[in-house]
């Protein structure tokens, strides 16, 4: 059994973390949920516990949440096998069926009953209702030619994002839970990377930050070294000598952009350290990289 910090720890804790509240009260924090933080039990408790206690001490947490493992293994028990190009799903009629089974119905639903278990008000959207996520199919660049179109399927690409729903549920107490789904002007579906979703929400909300927790301790270089600043022109480096690939590069170009765009501070944090958020946003230690915006 773990021995019980001391009192005098406990209050030296607190008492760090009351000029981060000070500092944040009635800010916007946009989270992207994914990874182990959303599989492993633990750490799903302590997540739903983080988002909760940053509500009640005054801060709009709004969480994008992702569902990669879920949605491969629902594809699996269909007999699909996932595909992937430059970190973005290839996604067909079938593979969309899926997604929006898995992201719009099975995780939002988890994870908007394991925050309001313990003590919040969450609210599971997905960009269709309301059609507070406008998108347009994704045309993506081939890496080697960008001239080159790939057609990825109902792949989505942000044309606009609609704040009043996200508005309306902070101002009444509400945390919103959202799955990164967005809306054609046919009515259509589109499947949208969530590291973009959160980025470009985080950029629309005017968020004082945008926090995406991963599986990894941050951004880290050729050598396996977290990167624990990075500026807008190093990120470009790390991208033409090939250091950012793969599931990396959407969520890097999200939260550059939103960085370029006014988010005060975007963090890349390790979604495997209990209490991650916590730590990143009211202690002195950080557990990731920081993106500057210049």
């Amino acid at each position: 059994m773990t021995d019980k910090p001391l009192p005098s720890t406990v209050a030296a804790i607190l008492a760090e973390a009351l000029p981060y509240i000070r500092r944040f009260h009635g800010k916007t924090i946009v989270v992207k949920y994914g990874g182990n933080a959303m599989t492993d039990p633990q750490l799903k408790e302590c997540f739903a516990r983080d988002v909760v206690l940053l509500k009640l001490v005054g801060m709009n947490v709004v969480v994008v949440h992702g569902g990669g493992p879920q949605i491969e293994d629902l594809l699996k028990r269909v007999g699909k096998k996932g595909e992937f190009v430059q970190g973005m799903r290839v996604t067909d009629a079938e593979t969309m069926s899926v997604v929006e089974m898995v992201l719009g119905g099975q995780v939002n639903k988890e994870i908007v009953s394991l925050i309001n278990q313990h003590g919040g008000k969450a609210v599971g959207l997905t960009g269709k209702d309301g059609s507070f996520i406008r998108a347009k199919k994704l045309m993506m660049p081939h890496k080697d030619n960008p001239e080159d179109l790939l057609d990825i399927g109902q792949v989505g690409d942000i044309t606009a994002i609609d704040p009043s729903l996200i508005g309306l549920l902070d101002s009444g107490a509400f945390i919103p839970v959202i799955a990164p789904i967005g809306v054609g002007t046919e009515g259509e579906s589109y499947n949208i990377n969530a590291d973009v979703v959160a980025g470009k929400l985080a950029e629309i909300l005017k968020a004082e930050k945008l926090v995406l927790l991963t599986n990894t301790p941050g951004v880290l270089d050729k050598d396996g070294v977290l990167l624990t600043g990075l500026t807008p022109r190093e990120i470009d480096e790390m991208f033409a000598d090939g250091t950012l690939s793969g599931g990396m590069l959407p969520k890097i170009s999200s939260a550059l952009d939103a960085a370029r765009s006014g988010v005060r501070s975007v963090h890349i944090i390790d979604g495997r350290v209990e209490h991650a958020l916590l730590l990143e946003i009211l202690t002195d230690q950080g557990v990731g990289t920081l993106i500057k915006s210049k």
